[in-house]
């Protein structure tokens, strides 16, 4: 088993220690894990400051970016984990998430909670992909 720990230039670095991307090679596929990403621009700074539909668009386009790092694209993702801090925002969040899933879309837990860890912060998104190699 090989494991590659990926913190690509281009994206806020982790706020703690962690990395952005993990990839695992086992046998002939390649599992690629995303943490949890926010609206964070490669300075820190907050993007899309209360509206969730800016913010959500941002986080797929920065999976997008740590995916392709990884040797691996959004068709690849085979779960999605969303969270929101407002359950009503369902509906603009989903049709972010839909467009960009439009084909072959992922198992998908999404969840709404008290807070994420930075105020402002309005959803936080993580995904898995499998890549056969």
């Amino acid at each position: 088993m090989e494991k590659t720990f990926i913190n690509p230039e281009g994206i806020a670095p982790p706020i703690s220690k962690y990395s952005h991307v993990v990839r695992v090679v086992i046998a002939d596929t390649a599992l690629i894990y995303v943490a949890g990403q926010v609206p964070l621009d490669p300075n820190g700074k907050l993007v899309g400051k209360n509206d969730i539909g800016a913010q959500t668009e941002f986080i797929f386009k920065q999976i997008e970016t740590l995916l392709q790092s990884a040797g691996a694209s959004l068709s690849d993702v085979v779960k999605a984990n969303i969270y929101v801090t407002d359950i009503s925002q369902f509906d603009k969040v989903a049709e972010v998430r839909n467009r960009y899933f439009a084909t072959n879309p992922p198992a998908t837990t999404f969840v709404e909670v008290s807070q994420l860890v930075k105020k402002g912060w309005m959803v936080e998104i993580e995904v898995q992909a499998a890549v056969q190699l």
